[in-house]
Formats: structure tokens, sequence, C-alpha cells
């Protein structure tokens, strides 16, 4: 089954900008677009009732009466109505989840939220699994990762938990943010606490977490790729020797830059596989370039060129950075003055804070970038254009990609 094929288009009411209904409407895509970690689908039923919530007609309240009445009193059955009923009111109940901007970062919290999420759908919700579990995976050829034992389960969720809690996020670069966080929710699920449902819980309860700690993060990414979501993290913790296959978390870092860093890597599942095809082998970065590309090989070597460019400069040098968002804003903007909107779209993002934090703000605080009106802030024609240093570095750019 096609991951597009789970997932529901609400993006009409995203688009419209009303509040109440784009924030209903990411809870609603993300719930159900989460269902196809386990090739889950929701009914046309449920998705009728996630509209009319969407739309203000009934409460998440109506919405889980009339879903109980409807599979209550459904007379005829079909084969794939236990995994729909499943899929709708696991649905149901992480919207009601993600409506409510809460995080109970705790190990009692993690397995609360199973308990929440799977509560009238599994008759173990919220309890730890007491056997040990395998589960053969397409990307890796049917082998399987290896989980946590059953013994050990509360005293490495308290563990990784802990860790966490501890960690500082000051003065830490966008790389090492990406990668620590990647490391924590990567560890987090191999734990596997439950018999089933670990990759759903363990996603809502990153959306809480990150929330929590200051990101500003839209759930587009679990809602669309949540399949390549939980294949890259088979990848992160699947190692094996005699195939010479290691560790793999670079896919989930590209997940999380997309997510965290508003980054376009292509996020597809044979990407993940252990032994893809040539066609698959290498997972391309779609930022938009600033200007139109004649061809892909075009579009390779700008990026190869940008590589090696940033690599070569010299620590010390003044014009050095070794901040690739810094970079890319730089030749974004070049002789111009943008407004944020207008910067926004010519890098091709849409999350405004996430652009505010790990791609202005650094280029101000490096002065690559400078503000028309520094004295105004928010100055209602406020610009930004570069500095003379930003003018240099964009002047070795422009002249190593003509050559």
């Amino acid at each position: 089954m096609d991951e597009k094929e789970l997932y529901i288009n609400f993006d009409e009411y995203i688009r419209q900008g009303e509040p109440s209904k784009r924030e209903a409407a990411y809870a609603w895509s993300t719930a159900i677009g989460l269902q196809a970690v386990d090739g889950l689908k929701t009914s046309d039923y449920l998705n009728d009732l996630a509209r009319r919530n969407i739309e203000g007609e009934i409460t998440i309240d109506e919405v889980e009466q009339l879903l109980n009445s409807y599979y209550e009193h459904k007379t005829t059955r079909e084969a794939d109505d236990d995994d729909k009923e499943e899929a709708d009111k696991a649905s149901k109940n992480i919207k009601r989840i993600l409506s409510v901007k809460t995080c109970d970062f705790s190990t009692k919290g993690y397995i609360s939220l199973h308990r929440r999420i799977f509560e009238g759908v599994m008759k173990h919700a919220g309890e730890l699994r007491k056997y040990d579990i395998t589960k053969r995976e397409w990307v890796l050829e049917g082998d399987t990762v290896s989980y946590l034992n059953w013994e050990d389960l509360h005293r490495a969720i308290d563990y990784d938990i802990e860790q966490e809690r501890n960690f500082s996020y000051k003065d830490v670069s966008n790389d090492d943010l990406v990668a620590h966080i990647t490391k924590f929710v990567s560890g987090l699920w191999q734990i596997h606490a439950f018999g089933e449902g670990n990759t759903r819980t363990t996603a809502v309860f990153t959306m809480q977490y990150l929330r929590s700690i200051g990101f500003d993060v839209e759930n587009d990414l679990f809602a669309k790729h949540s399949w390549y979501f939980r294949n890259a993290l088979v990848r992160a913790n699947y190692k094996n020797a005699r195939k010479g296959i290691d560790y793999t978390p670079v896919f989930l870092e590209r997940f999380f830059r997309n997510l965290l860093l508003g980054e376009q890597w292509d996020l597809r599942n044979r990407y993940l596989h252990i032994h893809p095809s040539e066609e698959w082998r290498v997972q391309p970065n779609l930022a938009t370039p600033t200007t139109t590309p004649t061809s892909t090989r075009t579009t390779t070597r700008t990026t190869t060129r940008t590589s090696t460019l940033i690599s070569a400069l010299k620590p010390g040098s003044k014009i050095y950075t070794n901040n690739d968002n810094i970079v890319e804003l730089v030749r974004a903007i070049g002789y111009e003055e943008m407004s944020i909107k207008q910067m926004m779209e010519t890098k091709g993002l849409k999350h405004r804070q996430t652009f505010i934090d790990y791609h202005l703000e650094p280029a101000l605080k490096e002065r690559f970038v400078r503000m028309k009106f520094p004295k105004s802030p928010n100055h209602p024609r406020q610009r930004y254009l570069l500095t003379v240093k930003g003018m240099a570095l964009y002047n070795e750019l422009n002249k190593d990609n003509n050559a």
C-alpha cells in the first residue's frame, strides 16, 4: 500500500488561515497519517467525522460517541473492519491529545500516553510488554531490529528520559541539535516498550516534547511521512556485521532536518532499503535553488560546488561559516532587499519561527545579513539585505558557480 494512499488531505483548511480550523486540520492529518506505520487506513466514516469536527459542526466528544455507535450497530462486517476500527479510534484519540498543548515528560507520562492513544482499541493499552519480540522488516529484507529484552523496559525508559532531561541545548549547533534529538527518539523507540503501537506512541510523545522545549513544529511530516519515519527508526537501530551494515541514523536525521530546519530531503521509503536499486541509492535534498536549473545535473553540480567551497573556507577567514543555512540564505538574498516572507518563499520554507530561529537569526548574529531599519525591528516595511561580509561570501559563491 502506497503511503500517499493513507494520507487524508485537509490542506484546504490548513491554507485558509482560520486558526481553529488550521490547528484541527493539522491534528487530524497527523492522527490519521500515523496509522500508516502499521499499514492501517481509516474509514470513510471517520474521515467525514473529522471534516465535520474541523468545520466546528461536532465536538471531539461527539465524534467519539458517533464512532462508537457506528461500530456497535454495524450489521454488515467487512474483512478489514477490525483494522479500520483500530485506525479510526486511535486517530480520534491522537487528535484529542494533540489538541492540548501539554507534555508529561516522564516514564509515567510515556506509558500513560500509550494508554490514552489505544484505550478502547487494544486490550493491553498502557501496559509494558512481558515478552521478547522480533519483527520482520521490508527495509531489512525480512530481518529484525534487536529490541530490548522485556525485563529491563521500565529501567531503560527511565534512563533515556533522565538523560534527555539533563541535556542542555544552549549554544548547540543545528547539526548537533538534530543529531541529539535523533539519538534520543531513536533510543526511546528501540526499547519498544509495548506489544503494539510503539511508533505511534513515540511520534506523539516526540511532538509533545519538541513543543514543550520551544520548537514551533507543525505536524505535516508526521502526517505525510509516518511510514518513512518508522523505517528510518528501523535503519537507525539495525546492525549486521556479516552483511556489512552499521547503524544508520542519517535517514532519521534528514526527517528531523526537514521538521526543525525547514530542509527538503526527499522522504521516500525506497532510499531506506538496505540494498536499494541504483535509482534509489542517493537520497536527494530538494531544496529550491535561487535560479531554475536546466537539468538535474546542474542542480547537483551547484550543490556540490557550494559544499566544496564551504569546506574549503578556512576558519578565521572573514567570510567563513560552517552553517549551511546561512550560506543558502546569502545565496537567496543576493543583491536584493527582502522581507521575511520573500526570503521564506525563495528558500521554499513554510514555518516562520523555524526560519527565524535557524536561518535568519544566525545570519544576523554572524553579520552576513542586516536589517534595513535596524533601530526599528518591527518596521512595517522592514527588509533584509547582505552586509559587506555577506556580499563577499555571495560573490565567492557566484564566482564558483560560474566557473
